[in-house]
């Protein structure tokens, strides 16, 4: 659910942001933090090699259990939760046998459903499975690439994949990009979307809300000198006069820069243009 403001700061008119009410607001489970340390986009010897990133809020990362490897044990949802480290909201399970453990949390999961991970469980959302089990045209998400290796695929806010069909060894998933690709029949998926898919909605009002986020300003190559882009210089404002490049010389708007040839098999159609 989205959620509006009066315009009583010029920072708060237009403000859009997602509500939180539904929220738990615990703090994490300590077992189920460490420490994460901010580079700033720099490297070992201090030289930015990734640009516009510092700043922000301080925070912790939350453990994520994308494995799923907790087979026929029952477990509870305790509480949903906000996550500064990624654009869903996660879940906190509570097993039979005591244990915790935070999942990404699927839409319409509340708390006190009950969940399972196994071979042969029933198709319900937050539910985990083989891939090779699920049936055509079921929506999923948190989907591996390689059988025990932990979800890979289909992790943000709203996403959702689609099984399309069966052919052993493999099953065809239509991603949300549209790609259609092989997946082993041995990964598992969780049934369902991932939560939070008004994220895409939100609006963030102020530049100062985006430097809580971690982001430093966006600075565009048209306003530089030649020394420090290609697209630098000239008299007056001058657009580039160029094609579009990186700051090094690389062809940017459009480029197709995927070279991953191990992986050319399995992708059955390519992404929409």
């Amino acid at each position: 659910m989205l959620k509006k403001f009066k315009p009583i700061t010029p920072g708060l008119r237009g403000t859009v942001l997602v509500s939180k009410k539904h929220l738990s607001s615990d703090k994490p489970v300590k077992s189920l933090t460490k420490p994460l340390v901010s580079t700033g986009g720099r490297n070992n010897q201090g030289r930015i090699t990734s640009r516009r990133m510092g700043g922000g809020v301080k925070r912790k990362y939350r453990l994520i259990d994308f494995k799923r490897n907790k087979f026929d044990v029952n477990a509870e949802v305790i509480r949903n939760e906000y996550d500064p480290n990624r654009s869903a909201f996660i879940s906190l399970l509570k097993y039979e046998d005591g244990e915790l453990r935070y999942i990404i949390c699927p839409k319409n999961v509340n708390v006190g459903d009950k969940l399972k991970s196994g071979d042969n469980v029933e198709i319900k959302n937050g539910n985990c499975m083989p891939i090779k089990n699920i049936p055509v045209g079921t929506n999923v998400h948190n989907i591996e690439l390689k059988p025990g290796a932990g979800a890979q695929l289909i992790r943000s806010a709203g996403s959702s994949a689609q099984i399309v069909s069966k052919e052993s060894p493999y099953v065809q998933v239509k991603l949300v990009s549209g790609e259609i690709r092989h997946i082993n029949k041995n990964s598992k998926a969780t049934i369902g979307e991932v939560s939070n898919a008004d994220q895409k909605n939100i609006k963030l009002g102020k530049a100062g809300r985006k430097r809580y986020l971690g982001f430093r300003p966006k600075v565009r190559g048209v306003v530089m000198n030649p020394v420090d882009h290609p697209h630098g210089g000239g008299e007056g404002r001058t657009s580039g006069g160029r094609n579009p490049v990186t700051p090094w010389g690389v062809s940017t708007k459009g480029k197709k820069t995927r070279n991953n040839k191990k992986t050319n098999v399995f992708i059955i159609k390519r992404r929409k243009k």
